[in-house]
């Protein structure tokens, strides 16, 4: 394993509309992929109670919806959401374009430490 990574978007592995930064980038701290929703798609909803993640959500494209606890909230590209493990959340396509998103997660008791600055 070497001591970096560098990987365009587009050479990811994928699994169907998901594509395995995580993998690809041989993350072992966090995960993160990037998923591709098409018009009137949807990813799975869940919570992450069961692994105590913290997810964030990165709107890369489009108009997607993020349903938190079955409340929409709309997003368009540049927006972030982040949610705690317990909540329900899904996130849906309801535009005319793909939308993408990166989702990064780790559990909350993964010992991150900020910076002062930060």
């Amino acid at each position: 394993m070497s001591d970096f990574t560098i990987v365009h978007i587009d050479d990811l592995e994928t699994s169907g509309s998901w594509r395995l930064a995580r993998r690809s980038l041989d993350l072992t701290a966090f995960g993160m992929n990037v998923v591709d929703i098409a018009p009137g798609d949807s990813i799975p909803e869940h919570d992450e109670t069961e692994r105590d993640q913290q997810e964030v959500f990165f709107v890369l494209g489009g108009t997607p919806s993020i349903m938190i606890d079955g409340d929409a909230h709309e997003l368009s590209a540049g927006s972030m959401a982040r949610l705690d493990p317990h909540l329900t959340r899904t996130v849906v396509n309801s535009g005319s374009e793909p939308a993408r998103v990166l989702i990064a997660s780790a559990p909350r008791s993964s010992g991150y430490e900020p910076m002062d600055w930060a």
